[in-house]
């Protein structure tokens, strides 16, 4: 806490001031763990070195066995007012597979308290894939969150990360592994279960009612400015330069402590700064802009696109509506193979 207060007191003009914090993000970990002085210290040196919007959108993530309605009332009272829930799935025996540490009736408890303490901008996390979960199960999932109106969804496919436990026991033969097929079919059952029920779908994981999206998401993927704090915490300056602190814990710790910020820092180029663009935008509602490319990386860029895009129109991976370009719901499913196919290389 001490550096962690220390390092918001010490940012330099790294970033523009004159613009206010539109959004503030609890996240990495488990920050629900922290006590509520100690969150709201942080908020208070927060304010004390940026000028925070009023109607700012300030998150914390929290998981199901961390919540209790007091609690939920004490966060709002300091200013948190958006919640995003681990929830992961409601399904018992698959919260034992992920190895979660709360159960399918704490997942559901959370959930009313939250509602109960009159928290209204909620976001609940689900995982969609697992070779444990049926399809009717992944209706009842997100039945149960729709029913309950939580405004925000955030679904994911499992991913087997390497060097974790996951990976080990199926290597080992002691885990079923994770099926392509069936994980293609559950993200189109999400997307068409979600659509029926009003939620849009503004970014590839992440579905919204209106007037919901999360603010400090989308700004992400509009190439807004943002300060990180914390080990491993990413900074961007809203034009072309990068900076991440260092994640070794003790180092952190000790350049603070000597009043030192401990980070490594990179220049974007222009083609860094184009297949970025196309990473994040191709994954919105609002796809890729070819004026916007044209205006800011060139006429034969832009021209480049419109060609390499032509086979995944025909294949109808690809929708060309006026100057944008979108991914169809079958495009969804080759998201990251078609964003790779429309790089630039040097």
């Amino acid at each position: 806490m001490d550096v962690l207060l220390q390092e918001i007191s010490l940012q330099n003009d790294f970033i523009d001031r004159s613009e206010g914090i539109e959004t503030i993000y609890f996240g990495g970990g488990t920050p629900s763990l922290l006590k509520e002085e100690e969150l709201q210290i942080i908020l208070e040196t927060i304010h004390s070195h940026f000028r925070i919007e009023k109607k700012a959108e300030i998150t914390l993530e929290a998981n199901p066995d961390d919540i209790d309605k007091e609690k939920v009332k004490n966060w709002m009272r300091i200013g948190i007012n958006r919640l995003s829930l681990g929830v992961q799935s409601f399904n018992e025996e698959e919260l034992r597979w992920m190895n979660r540490a709360h159960s399918a009736e704490q997942a559901g408890r959370s959930i009313d308290m939250i509602l109960e303490a009159g928290m209204e901008n909620v976001s609940a996390d689900l995982i969609f894939g697992s070779p444990l979960l049926t399809d009717d199960a992944l209706i009842k999932n997100l039945s149960f969150i729709t029913k309950k109106n939580i405004p925000h969804l955030s679904c994911y496919s499992l991913t087997v990360e390497p060097k974790t436990a996951l990976q080990k026991m199926i290597e080992k033969k002691k885990s079923m592994p994770v099926d392509n097929e069936h994980q293609a079919k559950q993200f189109l059952l999400v997307m068409e279960h979600l659509a029926a029920e009003g939620y849009e779908q503004y970014e590839i994981s992440n579905y919204a009612k209106q007037g919901f999206r999360s603010r400090h998401n989308s700004s992400y993927w509009k190439n807004k400015p943002y300060w990180g704090f914390g080990p491993s915490a990413h900074s961007f300056d809203g034009k072309n330069k990068r900076r991440w602190n260092v994640a070794h814990l003790p180092k952190y710790t000790e350049g603070l402590l000597s009043e030192n910020l401990v980070y490594e820092e990179e220049n974007l180029s222009d083609l860094q700064l184009l297949n970025e663009y196309i990473m994040t935008a191709l994954r919105t509602i609002e796809g890729i802009d070819l004026d916007h490319i044209s205006k800011h990386f060139g006429e034969d860029k832009k021209q480049a696109i419109e060609k390499n895009t032509e086979r995944f129109i025909r294949l109808k991976e690809i929708e060309k509506v006026n100057e944008y370009i979108y991914l169809t719901p079958s495009g969804k499913l080759l998201s990251d193979y078609i964003t790779a196919e429309l790089f630039f290389v040097n």
